[in-house]
């Protein structure tokens, strides 16, 4: 039997170029020296369609003229076509002498020129960096933005600053950073993209939108200088009547002694001045156990112990820590007076027992409490001793575990006839310990 005829080298080539394999992903064509197109394969229909061309048509005569000039100057760039659906395509001619055409090879850069051809019109501001952290590209728009970063396109970001976009970078939860400059405020979204070994910024002005967060943020303080927490979302939450019994409420009243004398000896904003002081300390005291301030009337200071928190619970130790800031308060003054040099010395009530709070008027409301048990600590209050905290048998009762007491005995009080006080001196020594730090 005869060996078969060996192919040569030549009609190898021809069966190879004649058999394109149609299920290439990528787009082939192939186009005689005149620019006839005598192949296409089915990856090249976005591009042939796009084009309004078919086999047996002349390719554009500007087309062409871009093929030859690459087949001419490989330095020259390939062209690029649009396809369908928006896609890009890179057009690489490669001459096929021996069968006098050429072959014309695809390429889908749609996603390579989303990212080289940022529309230098988008009013938004848009950057590329390298994943060094040097800026790459930067649209018109991102000027401030630019400034912001204290870099231009060629050069690095500061290394903390670059350090924050590679944060931002790897946070799945707030890839963003925000920076300002003149005014205005920043959100940039950080974005990996990982094909082409860069990061991308797009900035978005938040300014307004901080604003409002802003001012918010300041009305909110402001309710919440007026009202507790809890009543506040309450009154947000649509509730117009606001009236509630507490069955264990610690009320405690602080005043300073021979105020209005002393005010009398001073200039307006002498008194002005030392009031502030005074409310101020008391103020911070509140806070420091967790209390509600009610109200000030002249040099009145009072404040509550039991209502609830922002989560709608009363705090267990209500009452101790009331006795806490009574506590406090007397030393605190007395500190204020050696600073001013002044004779300074409070007298501070305490009562525990059921009460009525609720949120009163239209202008300038507030939130209020009402009770016997109000009425009882002022009397604790005006009843009292310069310098010491007195206390009724029911607060003793409820505090006499933790707390020395001292007894004074009988004192009348109006509406309520004899009744027996104490006065409060401080923690039991076994408790000290557990005072809320400053």
């Amino acid at each position: 039997m005869p060996r078969p005829k060996a192919r040569s080298l030549l009609e190898r080539e021809i069966e190879a170029i004649n058999k394109f394999p149609d299920e290439n992903p990528n787009p082939v064509l192939r186009v005689t020296p005149g620019g006839e197109l005598r192949y296409a394969n089915e990856a090249s229909l976005p591009i042939t369609r796009a084009l309004r061309i078919a086999v047996g048509d002349r390719l554009p005569s500007e087309l062409l003229a871009r093929l030859r000039a690459h087949l001419t100057d490989t330095a020259a760039p390939p062209p690029e076509v649009p396809g369908e659906g928006g896609r890009t395509f890179r057009l690489t001619p490669v001459l096929i002498p021996e069968f006098e055409f050429v072959n014309v090879y695809g390429a889908d850069i749609t996603a390579e020129r989303a990212i080289d051809k940022f529309p230098n019109q988008n009013p938004n501001p848009m950057l590329r960096l390298t994943r060094s952290g040097r800026m790459t590209y930067a649209n018109p728009a991102s000027a401030l933005v630019r400034r912001a970063l204290g870099a231009e396109v060629g050069d690095d970001l500061e290394p903390d600053l670059f350090g924050r976009v590679v944060a931002a970078c790897d946070d799945p939860v707030d890839p963003t950073i925000e920076v300002a400059v003149e005014g205005t405020i920043y959100r940039l979204r950080v974005v990996s993209v990982y094909e082409f070994d860069s990061i991308n910024l797009y900035g978005t002005d938040i300014t307004a939108a901080r604003q409002v967060e802003r001012l918010n943020a300041e009305n909110e303080a402001l309710l919440l200088n007026i009202l507790p927490r809890s009543i506040a979302e309450r009154l947000r939450g649509g509730e117009t009547v606001i009236a509630d019994r507490f069955d264990d409420m610690a009320v405690l009243f602080a005043d300073v002694v021979g105020f209005t004398a002393l005010s009398s000896r001073l200039s307006p904003n002498e008194v002005v001045s030392l009031l502030n002081d005074v409310f101020t300390m008391c103020d911070r005291l509140a806070d420091q156990f967790g209390l509600e301030k009610i109200k000030t009337v002249g040099d009145a200071y009072m404040v509550v112990g039991g209502l609830p928190d922002g989560d709608g619970i009363p705090r267990a130790t209500h009452a101790a820590d009331v006795a806490e800031m009574g506590l406090a308060m007397l030393d605190g003054l007395a500190a204020l007076g050696r600073a001013r040099g002044l004779p300074l010395a409070l007298r501070v009530g305490m009562h525990v027992g059921p009460a009525v709070a609720g949120v009163i008027g239209l202008k300038k409301f507030i939130y209020d409490v009402w009770g016997d048990t109000v009425n009882t600590a002022s009397r604790m209050e005006s009843t009292g001793v310069p310098g010491r905290f007195q206390v009724t048998r029911e607060t003793q009762a409820r505090l006499g575990d933790r707390f020395e007491l001292e007894p004074r005995g009988p004192v009348e009080v109006k509406g309520k006839g004899v009744i027996d006080t104490w006065f409060l001196v401080g923690r039991r020594a076994r408790q000290a310990r557990d005072v809320r730090p400053e």
